[in-house]
């Protein structure tokens, strides 16, 4: 197909995005054992590979165009914008929603870490806040912001399956650290699992646990 179509072809901007959003992962979620640097890899592909056809070359859209017949009367490299074909009604709609989920997981993300940054410095179990909610919330706050980034605001084939992977990738990992927390804490964290689930908040509680999330912090000196 010889036509441009929006968004493509800002390879700088590409470059930006991937820098940045990278940046931000791997000062949150810096790998330490092998299995973490594996993940990693799984995340770090799926920035690459979003930004990549988010702003330089849609892959999807021309993928989708030669092998399953794909409408050509109106093309966007906006997956939603083009199946829809409601001009950019639809990719506004998809952006919008997708940034509410990626910045709410921000949020999440830097609000757990520094609850987590606290629990360690006072030597003690993490069981507060957002951690009252769920057992692993930075992990709960990274698949919101990929999900809303990869599959709501702009999905790709490549976005959509390594998502599903890095969930499965991460619940494999929060597994390894309930053991290690156990064999830590004992009894303490043993009554903690029973109560606190790992990734989802009980039903009706995800208001209170978005708001934790977006908190400011109890002291702002404490924090890193």
């Amino acid at each position: 197909m010889s036509e441009k179509l929006p968004h493509s072809g800002a390879w700088g901007i590409a470059a930006i995005m991937i820098v940045a959003a990278s940046w931000f992962y791997y000062r949150y979620f810096a790998p330490k054992a092998w299995r973490e640097w594996a993940v990693s890899g799984l995340v770090q592909a799926f920035i690459i590979s979003l930004y990549a056809e988010m702003y330089g070359f849609p892959v999807t859209i021309y993928l989708l165009m030669r092998f399953s017949g794909l409408d050509r009367g109106y093309l966007s490299s906006n997956l939603w914008s083009t199946l829809f074909g409601v001009g950019e009604t639809a990719m506004m709609i998809a952006m919008l929603l997708g940034y509410a989920l990626a910045f709410v997981g921000l949020g999440i993300i830097v609000q757990g870490w520094r609850q987590l940054y606290r629990a360690h410095r006072e030597k003690r179990l993490a069981t507060d806040g957002l951690y009252a909610l769920v057992r692993h919330p930075q992990y709960t706050g990274l698949l919101l912001g990929l999900f809303g980034e990869g599959v709501v605001h702009w999905p790709t084939i490549f976005s959509v399956i390594l998502f599903v992977v890095i969930a499965l990738a991460y619940g494999l990992l929060a597994r390894n650290e309930d053991k290690r927390m156990l064999e830590r804490f004992g009894d303490e964290y043993h009554a903690y699992r029973d109560r606190v689930p790992m990734f989802v908040p009980r039903w009706g509680e995800w208001r209170r646990f978005v708001k934790s999330g977006n908190a400011a912090p109890d002291n702002p000196e404490e924090s890193p």
